[in-house]
């Protein structure tokens, strides 16, 4: 497949909808590179934790965010629940997301283009973007969905509190200052409460394909 012009497709959406999943598999279907903004902002909730710091003291966020280490991008604590509600919370930081900006944008500008999900690709990062998809479920089925995930890796957590968390995350993202997650105007609405992933990810190929069509994207 040849695309004339670079392809960005923007993939935003609250925790556990599925945004993840199904940007991976839009940059296996165009052979686009794919990035997972959202390890930005948990790396350096990890950074300020493994610091002694706490993620609500803005400064030691941003300075975290600035000298941030990739390497920290593979740590085993970085997907745990506990540095979840870390990086929630340093993402609140304007400092800390403008320390990300450029990072995320310059992935964005990559010659052939590049899929981005996180919770701001759309309104923030790429605005430009051909392509944006804004993924969404129920705050009970994404939980269901995060509890059940946790469960597999041994954490013992109870629904009720794991939906306690997702609603907690939801009220920080959508009411924090800085790049609130919303909805852009021009993304299509992908809602996967009742959805299993595999008609998800078939659902937003054609939403993807209907963008492409629209803005004129040649491909072969």
């Amino acid at each position: 497949m040849t695309i004339a012009a670079p392809l960005i497709i923007a993939v935003d959406g609250p925790a556990a909808s599925g945004k993840g999943t199904i940007a991976r598999a839009l940059a296996g279907r165009y052979g686009l590179p794919h990035l997972d903004t959202g390890k930005l902002y948990r790396a350096t909730g990890l950074a300020v934790r493994l610091g002694g710091g706490r993620p609500e003291d803005a400064e030691a966020a941003a300075a975290a965010a600035r000298g941030l280490d990739p390497a920290l991008l593979d740590d085993p604590d970085l997907m745990s629940s506990e540095n979840a509600q870390a990086a929630s919370i340093v993402s609140a930081h304007p400092a800390v997301r403008a320390a990300l900006l450029d990072v995320q944008r310059a992935f964005a500008g990559q010659a052939g283009g590049a899929v981005l999900d996180g919770r701001d690709i759309g309104t923030v990062i790429a605005p430009h973007a051909p392509a944006k998809l804004f993924v969404t479920a129920t705050p009970l089925v994404r939980a269901r969905r995060r509890h059940a995930e946790l469960a597999r890796s041994g954490d013992g957590r109870d629904l009720a509190t794991v939906l306690a968390d997702i609603e907690a995350r939801d009220a920080r993202d959508s009411n924090r200052a800085a790049a609130p997650l919303l909805r852009s105007p021009d993304a299509a609405l992908l809602d996967t409460t009742e959805m299993a992933i595999d008609v998800a990810v078939a659902r937003a190929i054609a939403l993807v394909e209907t963008a492409i069509s629209a803005g004129g994207q040649q491909q072969a």
